[in-house]
């Protein structure tokens, strides 16, 4: 009788340590499909993000309403500051870069082999009214450069067609006749044939000393100059802003983009007055003509009256 019980025992203890080895297979198993499953979408997501081929930066779109976007075209307040010794040659322009516009200055293709500065000069008296001129305290913008050559050599010594670092300062004549120097802007190195936005500030820091515009100044020009190019390659701005010293953007007040510029206006004012001298001549030389018809008339009834005389005496 005990003999039964010590094998029932030994039957029960062997049947409960076969469940709980099934169970702990099975938890096992479970555990690592769970991790399986869990380091799998990780594992192929780095290996498309490693694949996946960088883009090239975009524009930056203008985020303040009194921006100068020049998507009107007009650049007529800047012009290309080339008689310094140590200036680009180039042109300016409003070219579009990837749906957005701005203004370019167009490298003659010797900037970099001679080592000159870019300058772009702007005029904020044609800008703001002379009010707002004498509020100014900083001024931003967005500055890019390109590449039209394969001269700029990376870390690796590969050259490729890319502007790499973009760099510069600015300058600004303030009241007095005095120059005014600004700090310098620059952005980071870029591998593309275009260059992302370098935001860069200008700052009027002595203000309180009088070394900032006033409203006198017909003209308050500011310099954005681009220097250290290491490669061959044009200099773009975009999305110019003038704020005060509270940091609020100042209206501008430039003329409409639907105006015609004074230039376009001579000739039509040109035209104008040809035509009113042609009809002053036409009536004059009317008048003329009138003038000896009527004169023959009046000789020919005259001659008329004394031929009648001489008849009516000869009776």
């Amino acid at each position: 009788m005990e003999y039964k019980k010590i094998l029932a025992s030994a039957l029960t203890l062997t049947l409960a340590a076969a469940a709980a080895g099934c169970g702990d297979k099975g938890s096992s198993s479970e555990s690592s499909e769970a991790t399986t499953a869990s380091t799998e979408p990780s594992t192929v997501a780095a290996t498309e993000a490693t694949t996946e081929a960088p883009e090239p930066p975009k524009p930056v779109e203008a985020s303040d309403p009194n921006a100068i976007t020049f998507d009107d075209g007009d650049f007529s307040f800047a012009s290309p500051k080339t008689g310094d010794d140590d200036s680009a040659q180039g042109t300016l322009e409003v070219v579009e870069v990837q749906g957005n516009k701005m203004l370019r200055f167009t490298d003659d293709g010797k900037n970099h082999a001679n080592g000159t500065v870019q300058k772009i000069q702007i005029d904020a008296a044609k800008l703001l009214s002379h009010e707002n001129v004498a509020k100014v305290r900083s001024i931003e913008f967005d500055v890019y450069a390109d590449a039209t050559a394969s001269d700029y050599k990376n870390d690796d010594g590969e050259l490729l067609k890319a502007p790499g670092w973009i760099g510069g300062g600015g300058g600004a004549n303030v009241a007095g006749d005095k120059w005014y120097q600004f700090g310098e802007w620059s952005g980071g190195e870029y591998n593309f044939e275009m260059s992302g936005a370098a935001h860069a500030e200008f700052k009027f820091v002595l203000a309180a000393g009088g070394q900032c515009w006033d409203e006198t100044m017909d003209e308050a020009v500011f310099l954005i100059m681009r220097w250290g190019a290491q490669n061959e390659g044009n200099m773009y701005v975009d999305n110019i802003v003038f704020l005060d010293e509270e940091g609020k953007s100042l209206p501008i007040e430039k003329a409409e983009s639907g105006e015609a510029p004074a230039e376009a206006e001579q000739p039509a004012t040109e035209a104008a007055q040809a035509n009113g001298d042609a009809i002053d001549k036409a009536v004059d030389e009317g008048l003329a003509k009138a003038e000896q018809a009527l004169a023959e008339a009046e000789a020919k009834a005259q001659e008329a009256i004394d031929e009648a005389s001489s008849m009516a005496a000869a009776q």
